[in-house]
């Protein structure tokens, strides 16, 4: 049975958020004072997702990944809710995020129901060391994400 809790930013595993985002240096950044959530099937976490607070109303969600072997069970999926619910419960309006261009994550939030709202030309391109390549094409522009939650 899949379920939730609230971690501590240390508690969360790093090579799991390394599945959704390929820069450590980037995930340490994001990390301190994080409202970090995992899915656990069995005592073991298969998922984890990591959210900061962008000002009084809104949140970023930086990170959502599930293991590789447990992907395309509703995990991922399940995971957001989650989060999305703790945010509302938390007084949280707005959700927003960044994600590439192209594949299954854009897929992924607009199902949730968040909407594009701006393009960050060459965000791969200048915040990356390495190219973050997915399909055989290299992310370069990122867009930004958003989400009222109701309440």
């Amino acid at each position: 049975m899949l379920t939730f809790k609230s971690v501590s930013p240390d508690a969360v595993p790093l090579p799991l958020l390394l599945v959704a985002d390929p820069s450590e240096e980037r995930i340490r950044d994001y990390l301190p004072g994080a409202l970090c959530l995992v899915a656990e099937e069995a005592d073991v976490v298969v998922g984890a997702c990591v959210l900061n607070r962008l000002d009084d109303a809104t949140l970023e969600l930086f990170n959502i990944a599930v293991d590789p072997a447990d992907q395309g069970q509703g995990i991922g999926a399940a995971l957001l809710r989650r989060a999305l619910d703790e945010a509302r419960a938390r007084g949280f309006r707005r959700v927003e995020l960044g994600t590439g261009t192209f594949g299954y994550q854009l897929t992924f939030y607009q199902r949730a129901g968040f909407r594009v709202e701006a393009v960050v030309r060459d965000h791969f391109l200048t915040h990356y060391d390495e190219p973050v390549i997915e399909s055989g094409l290299q992310h370069k522009d990122q867009l930004r994400l958003g989400l009222a939650l109701q309440p």
